[in-house]
């Protein structure tokens, strides 16, 4: 599929948007498909959605698209005490699953999709991360952490990030893991728990929310941190983060645990 060109935004073309969609229910996470012009939704009533920019299948809160646009994984607690299953690998066009993946003892948090091969990680409160290969039940590696990781692949799939206990964000080559992380990144005196992590699309910066309702973009190289937001406490709200495709601008979405409340605001210019 030929890649089409980004427009390049600005402060008055971000001013001009306006809603294009809104969900009424409740939902606590998104993903959006790297190609095609899809998202798929996972509500709180242990229901999925497929839309184009509706499928139902019984699953439970983190998701991801695979490779293909009507493929997702997707964390599970079901039998997740008895047998482990804590990982669906489910096909939407047929409503049915794939593949189930069992290792993680506590509920996955956070999930993320190489961009180049079938490699996926997981994060879970049982305190480490899980490398998997969509085509094999058996997980292919396995990282022990302090306190709840947080992962994401750069967008060339050649290095993840884990983010973990006291604000540490440790680098990995995605091709040579086992040997440790190549570089520990620390975000400026704020030891909150990391709840989300981004890289832009020319790898240059990763953007990272956290429990205390902080925004940071750090530069993915050095780790220098090149601006933060902080946003009024809200209770029970949850905060994510992305960058626009040019890299300018950082969205901000807010979840409230009501529904038909959630907010998403083209906030913050991150300049030249």
């Amino acid at each position: 599929m030929a890649m089409t060109s980004l427009t390049e935004l600005d402060d008055d073309t971000v001013r001009s948007m306006s809603i294009g969609a809104v969900f009424s229910e409740f939902i606590n996470s998104i993903d959006f498909h790297r190609k095609d012009d899809l998202l798929v939704t996972a509500s709180e009533d242990d229901s999925i959605a497929e839309d184009y920019v509706s499928q139902e299948n019984t699953v439970q809160i983190e998701l991801c698209f695979t490779h293909h646009p009507s493929s997702v994984i997707c964390s599970s607690t079901y039998n997740l005490d008895s047998t482990g299953e804590s990982l669906r690998y489910l096909s939407m066009y047929d409503n049915r699953c794939l593949r189930y993946f069992k290792g993680h003892k506590e509920r996955v948090v956070s999930l993320c999709m190489s961009p180049i091969n079938d490699s996926f990680m997981s994060g879970s409160l049982d305190h480490s991360v899980r490398i998997w290969d969509l085509r094999v039940n058996a997980c292919q590696g396995i990282l022990r952490l302090r306190g709840r990781p947080t992962v994401a692949y750069d967008q060339q799939g050649l290095v993840f990030a884990v983010a973990m206990e006291g604000g540490a964000i440790k680098l990995f080559d995605s091709r040579s893991y086992d040997k440790g992380p190549f570089d520990t990144f620390l975000v400026g005196g704020d030891t909150a728990e990391v709840c989300d992590i981004k890289f832009s699309n020319d790898g240059k910066s990763m953007l990272l929310t956290t429990t205390s309702n902080n925004i940071y973009v750090l530069d993915a190289y050095g780790g220098e941190k090149r601006c933060g937001f902080s946003l009024e406490p809200s209770p029970n709200t949850k905060i994510e983060a992305t960058f626009t495709p040019d890299g300018q601008y950082v969205a901000q979405e807010m979840e409230p645990c009501m529904p038909g409340t959630s907010t998403c605001e083209m906030s913050e210019s991150l300049g030249a």
